[in-house]
């Protein structure tokens, strides 16, 4: 299948490679390719610059979000949560109807510093937001409430953890539930909240999440709901 995943940080890395991994064909959407293929420092968080992952990865390619989305049969929105809406204007409504869309990223605002609120929130989330802008997309969030490691690799938290999906469109959530299968989790791990208003649920993790991360002094961990 043809994947176009929006975003060039951590996050769109790794899906990407392990989508390639797995036999799909990938394409990375950035606003600006030469503008990204240009910088050579790390990022915020001390990663290299996407270059030279890249490099690595020469069976991936990079393009400008309209020619990602235009290409892919379905897209993975990796962007920062702030811009995302803008970024998947700029990718174009035509070039993204008709497709699942699977939102990643989380509404994080850092206007008022550290630790970042969420924006918006509790009446609203970034998945309904995308969802009323691109009526005509089929969003499923999925995979935003842990590190972007164990997306791709479940094995690394000791057993039974969960990841939610939610969205208004039936197949196109089985369509994710599949492929988050392939990418190691069982089918008793994922949970369907519901429509994509349970996004807002989903999103509302984050700030504990973060607490979390910084109390245990790592992200290898992940949420599990456990019942009789």
């Amino acid at each position: 299948m043809r994947y176009a995943v929006l975003g060039t940080g951590v996050v769109g890395q790794t899906i990407a490679a392990k989508l390639a991994s797995l036999g799909h064909e990938v394409v990375v959407g950035t606003r600006d390719p030469q503008s990204t293929l240009a910088r050579t420092e790390p990022d915020g968080y001390g990663n290299p610059p996407f270059s030279q992952w890249l490099e690595a990865h020469e069976q991936v390619h990079l393009e400008t979000f309209t020619e990602a989305a235009a290409w892919g049969e379905a897209v993975v929105n990796t962007t920062a949560g702030a811009g995302s809406v803008q970024a998947l204007e700029s990718a174009g409504s035509a070039n993204l109807a008709g497709k699942v869309l699977i939102d990643i990223a989380n509404p994080l605002d850092f206007s008022q510093g550290m630790p970042p609120s969420l924006n918006p929130v509790n009446t609203d989330s970034l998945g309904e937001q995308i969802q009323r802008t691109f009526p005509d997309v089929k969003v499923v969030k999925a995979l935003n409430t842990m590190n972007c490691q164990i997306m791709v690799d479940p094995s690394r938290v000791p057993g039974e953890h969960t990841v939610f999906v939610s969205g208004n469109d039936t197949d196109a959530k089985k369509q994710v539930a599949e492929l988050l299968a392939s990418f190691g989790w069982s089918e008793s791990s994922v949970i369907d909240l519901g429509d994509i208003t349970t996004a807002r649920g989903t999103e509302m993790l984050l700030p504990i999440w973060l607490r979390l991360w910084g109390a245990v002094g790592h992200a290898d961990f992940n949420f599990h709901i456990a019942g009789a």
